[in-house]
């Protein structure tokens, strides 16, 4: 909605040389694609019959009514995006159909992060088979009680590790209070590639905290951790440009690097009122001076693909 000594050889000691070449810095080149990804939208539909709402859900929750792949479209090409990670809608839950159906219709334009049965016994098989469609992570809802719990979860261990096993991420909406939670399941699952959506929702309630910010930049301890820099209308002064972001997205910078930090619109609630797209991708893009154009190659294009279209 919401710096470490010596990196390389950091890398590679915990996940060895083949895997530490992959993941390290390179200089991305502006020409070799230069279509930006958004990585995280939500799509849906009115036509509640051949996709109908999950239990708890009804018309009145599908505000704006629709937000279709060409809405999203006419929003986002403009701006040079020319692909897209469509998060699963949560008045669908665990039913991804609308999201595969999506990818299916245009894969070169679409990957998806799904929804499934976190309590599943053996989560592997289901997994896999949304590979098949295009699905390159789980979404998974983190507040401190929820996080907490994971540990002594065998359906949640065994989701980590098939994350570890498949290269898929666990793609967290978090909370700051789940911070130190999420840090234990990262320790215990470092093969586990692990996104954490909106800056972990710092600066959503009251403003960006120095506590929860160093608490996420822990993180970066972790070589398969990455934050998402998006839904910019929902934090700090939620107002365009978002400037006020800035020192936000520099210190994540410097803990992080460019190269596992990933921008996003969260649209459609990002193309509401008086945000628009454009607001969005253009704090990134031109409006913060201390970010180098390689920083804004990965911010806008490298990291989401590792991660989502590799």
């Amino acid at each position: 909605m919401i710096v470490h000594p010596d990196r390389r050889q950091f890398l590679q000691v915990s996940l060895g040389a083949s895997a530490a070449a992959a993941l390290a810095p390179a200089s991305l080149s502006a020409a070799a694609d230069p279509g930006w990804i958004d990585a995280h939208v939500h799509v849906w539909t009115d036509d509640l019959t051949k996709y109908p709402l999950a239990a708890g859900y009804t018309e009145a929750d599908l505000q704006p009514r629709t937000f279709l792949p060409t809405e999203l479209l006419r929003q986002a090409r403009p701006e040079g995006v020319d692909r897209i990670v469509l998060i699963q809608m949560s008045f669908y839950k665990e039913d991804n159909r609308y999201m595969l159906d999506t990818i299916a219709h245009q894969p070169e334009v679409f990957r998806g992060v799904a929804i499934i049965d976190p309590e599943a016994a053996s989560p592997k098989p289901v997994m896999r088979e949304l590979k098949q469609q295009g699905v390159r992570g789980f979404r998974l809802y983190a507040d401190r009680e929820k996080a907490e719990a994971w540990q002594n979860s065998a359906a949640m261990k065994a989701m980590w590790a098939a994350g570890a096993d498949e290269g898929m991420a666990m793609c967290l909406l978090a909370n700051p209070d789940a911070l130190p939670a999420i840090q234990r399941m990262c320790q215990a699952y470092p093969s586990t590639p692990v996104v954490i959506d909106h800056f972990a929702r710092i600066g959503m309630k009251d403003g960006v905290q120095a506590d929860d910010l160093r608490q996420l930049c822990d993180l970066a301890q972790h070589p398969l951790t990455r934050v998402k820099t998006s839904a910019f209308y929902a934090l700090g002064e939620k107002k365009a440009p978002y400037t006020d972001l800035g020192p936000m997205i520099r210190q994540l910078r410097d803990a992080f690097g460019a190269n596992r930090l990933m921008w996003a619109t969260d649209c459609p609630y990002q193309v509401q009122e008086s945000h628009t797209y454009h607001d969005s991708i253009a704090l990134i893009r031109d409006r913060l001076d201390f970010l180098t154009e390689d920083d804004k190659q990965w911010m806008l294009r490298g990291t989401a693909e590792s991660v989502f279209f590799s």
